[in-house]
């Protein structure tokens, strides 16, 4: 797939088939959408044209960045995650529009006329039911329909039946990975929920217990990390290796207080060296809770216990 960051840059094709939105989380109804596109894209046998925008566009309109609504903003998917994701439905060219505070206030028309006519040459547009774009979202399929022999495209609404029927929503999943539950957060993105980082150094004080962990810390401060608690996750190396493991999300109550959170992973028969390299881990179940325990001893045994449990998850048995 191309990843092209600037419409000045994008090659124009002149018969793209063509969908657009954040897509954030690219999760089962999303999936829908990107289905159709394939499938149009095949028939015609113009290439699949995906246009996203970088940043989130709540983080341009919304209210200032010290609100609490902004403050509580959180991202399923950074770029680098929702780009792969895309790949995998068979996007040919991903088209990257930054959003700022004057593409906001392009008009439904500037916005046709600029991006899917000039830039990306759109011989047709796949959208969702709901779909909208321009000033004050003032673009439509309605608009749209009536307009295409002027634009020269067609235009298909995936049914609102469609879309419905999986009853799935990004918000929906966010709220489902800030309480914990990631069964149905996986459920609705229809893949295991990613996390990636660079391990970096902490305490080091699992090395002394027995039970070494890589702390993981993310690099895009919007990446919405789950609920405070113990996990079984699948870890990617950046060598390609993937090793089922046991993660903790939290404060590590039982080591003192005021402790910063941190996310730790101990993978589970690896022997090596990870600091400085970027990990990935997806979430496959919650475990428990986070604990404090009466001293380091109750929380080895606890820790044997977490390991047994995720290998039943992630390997059964």
């Amino acid at each position: 797939m191309h990843i092209i960051h600037a419409p000045a840059q994008f090659p124009h094709l002149g018969n793209a088939v063509v969908t657009s939105g954040t897509f954030d989380g690219v999760h089962i109804g999303h999936q829908q959408i990107l289905r159709r596109l394939r499938e149009v894209a095949e028939h015609s046998g113009g290439p699949a044209v995906v246009i996203t925008y970088w940043p989130h566009p709540r983080l341009v309109l919304g209210p200032p960045p010290s609100h609490p609504e902004m403050l509580a903003l959180r991202l399923l998917s950074t770029l680098e995650e929702r780009a792969a994701k895309l790949a995998e439905f068979g996007v040919d060219y991903l088209l990257v529009v930054p959003f700022t505070p004057e593409f906001a206030a392009w008009t439904s028309e500037e916005y046709i006329q600029n991006i899917l006519l000039r830039t990306v040459g759109t011989s047709k547009l796949v959208i969702g039911y709901d779909h909208r774009f321009g000033k004050n979202r003032e673009g439509g399929f309605d608009y749209l329909r009536q307009n295409a022999d002027r634009y020269g495209m067609s235009v298909e609404e995936i049914p609102r039946e469609d879309v419905d029927a999986v009853g799935v929503s990004s918000t929906r999943i966010r709220r489902a990975i800030e309480s914990g539950d990631i069964l149905t957060a996986n459920r609705y993105l229809g893949y295991s929920y990613p996390l990636t980082g660079t391990v970096v150094k902490g305490r080091q004080l699992g090395r002394t217990i027995g039970w070494p962990t890589a702390n993981i810390v993310c690099e895009e401060p919007l990446k919405l990390t789950p609920a405070r608690g113990v996990y079984a996750v699948m870890a990617t190396t950046a060598a390609g290796t993937h090793h089922p493991a046991m993660l903790n999300i939290g404060v590590r109550p039982t080591i003192g207080g005021d402790l910063a959170q941190t996310v730790e992973a101990h993978l589970l028969d690896f022997d090596g060296d990870l600091y400085d390299q970027p990990l990935t881990v997806e979430f496959v179940a919650r475990l428990r809770d986070e604990q404090k325990f009466s001293g380091l001893d109750e929380l080895k045994a606890q820790l044997a216990l977490d390991a047994a449990d995720a290998r039943r998850h992630l390997i059964g048995g």
